[in-house]
């Protein structure tokens, strides 16, 4: 016997059960002996399946400078995960087999936590030929062009039919390139105040729609990256009741926050850019009723340098994979809005399910949590590189105390 965790609320099958529990060899196990077993005093913690974001950025090839998968994996099991989906946005572009292993090689080096990469759609991310889709797909969680909406229809066309040959899913970065006009957040009520270039709420939705029938017409799996729009939650409600193979996400700052708290801070500047309350209060609905089916952060590190250039001239990404759990428990769960088991499903049951990875406690995936432990967010106690965070200040309920992968401790709170 390895751990014995005793007193604790432990997540099994939809409900969460108190019992002591002992690991042994990276697996649950009757507690049988206390000998030569590192007892936990649980009472009041919680032991949940491992956390899986299907969208965050490693950073790594081209751009260490602002993470890599060392430190981004060891941020990610510091917040409570144990499987995250790294995007293909790097340098070079993860097109090919060989163009991959660069990343490869970096997550069996110094990943501390399951990494599954990504491959691109198109080649170098460029959307003008299809990436060697069929040499990726034993490689790759899915396929994607994140940081690039695929503009063109046809191509979109071809990637979902080749995806739904390999049975893999295409998960879409939407945006219409010729609707931005320059903008850079929200074209509303803030824009208009402060004299800012806007990003129309149509950019994103109209490539949804356009995918949505694509992927009604080719029965691809299909899956929408970081909604953030009224009419994005609707278009994907009413594609799921007609049978559409579809599965979306949205990040924790889409929920709570909306565009008049922006500041002019580079920490408030991400794409999709936070919309108007009527948006936010969508995706609150979407969550609720299952039109989104999960919570992914969108984790984008950027230098302070990058970062430090006000609304209009920084760069587009915001970090959240540290702070993501404390905030969903502290801003939807403790004001009774969902319940903990409906966070648990959204933070690692449905995307582990849809994107078919094992997740689960029984499996050595699992994480420890004092729901009761407050604090205040601190990004200088960031394990990522990245420091922006539109949450900086925030009171927030929930810490991570340890995380366990495969059975190996990824990460553990240090004792005071």
């Amino acid at each position: 016997m390895d751990y014995i965790f005793k007193n604790c609320k432990v997540y099994r099958n939809g409900n969460f059960v108190s019992e002591d529990i002992g690991v042994c060899g990276g697996v649950f196990a009757p507690v049988v002996s206390v000998d030569g077993a590192t007892v936990i005093d649980c009472k009041n913690k919680y032991i949940l399946p491992g956390f899986a974001d299907v969208h965050v950025h490693l950073r790594e090839p081209g751009f260490v400078y602002k993470e890599t998968v060392e430190s981004g994996s060891l941020a990610a099991a510091a917040g409570g995960y144990t499987t995250v989906c790294s995007m293909p946005n790097l340098i070079p572009a993860p097109d090919s087999p060989a163009t991959l292993a660069p990343q490869l090689d970096a997550i069996k080096n110094t990943a501390c936590i399951n990494v599954l990469p990504y491959g691109t759609i198109t080649k170098g991310q460029q959307g003008e030929e299809l990436a060697d889709m069929e040499g990726l797909a034993p490689l790759v969680a899915a396929f994607s062009d994140d940081g690039k909406g695929v503009q063109s229809e046809e191509m979109m066309l071809a990637a979902m039919q080749k995806a739904k040959e390999l049975d893999k899913i295409i998960a879409a970065h939407c945006e219409d390139n010729s609707l931005l006009n320059g903008g850079y957040i929200h074209d509303g009520e803030y824009a208009k105040a402060h004299g800012h270039r806007g990003i129309c709420s149509e950019s994103e939705w109209g490539p949804i729609k356009r995918d949505l029938e694509l992927a009604a017409k080719t029965g691809c799996k299909y899956h929408v990256c970081h909604i953030s729009t009224k009419e994005s939650v609707e278009l994907i409600r009413q594609a799921k009741k007609n049978g559409v193979d579809v599965t979306c996400e949205t990040g924790p700052h889409y929920l709570i926050l909306d565009d008049s708290d922006l500041k002019e801070e580079g920490r408030f500047k991400m794409n999709p850019p936070l919309r108007s309350k009527a948006d936010r209060e969508a995706l609150i609905e979407g969550i609720i009723d299952g039109t989104i089916d999960m919570i992914a952060t969108d984790h984008a590190p950027h230098s302070a340098e990058e970062k430090g250039k006000g609304l209009e001239k920084s760069l587009m990404g915001v970090v959240g994979i540290e702070t993501a759990f404390p905030l969903m428990y502290t801003h939807f769960v403790k004001t009774g809005i969902i319940t903990l088991e409906k966070l648990v499903e959204l933070m690692s049951i449905n995307p582990s399910k849809r994107f078919g990875f094992d997740n689960s406690i029984e499996s050595g995936n699992f994480t420890v949590f004092d729901l009761d432990s407050k604090y205040e967010i601190d990004p200088e106690k960031f394990l990522s590189k990245g420091r922006a965070t539109p949450f900086e200040g925030y009171e927030v309920f929930g810490e991570c105390l340890m995380t366990v992968c495969g059975g190996k401790t990824a990460w553990q709170k240090e004792e005071k």
